[in-house]
């Protein structure tokens, strides 16, 4: 995957987290835990991508010749 596809799907991720946090302080107490669990699985997957991202800068700093 490259570095523009992994950072567009970070940024999306980004914007879902801030958007589950939103819901979160508003929700009603029964939905709260399903909410947290939601964030809890789309922060994995930031986090996830964040380190790809890291991963493929890195390699891609190693690979030029200058």
């Amino acid at each position: 995957m490259s570095i523009r596809l992994i950072a567009r799907d970070l940024y999306r991720l980004h914007r879902q987290v801030g958007q589950l946090e939103n819901k979160i302080a508003h929700a009603p107490p029964e939905r709260i835990e399903e909410l947290k669990d939601q964030l809890r699985k789309v922060k994995a997957e930031r986090e996830r991508l964040r380190n790809a991202l890291e991963g493929r800068k890195e390699s891609s700093r190693r690979s030029r010749p200058w």
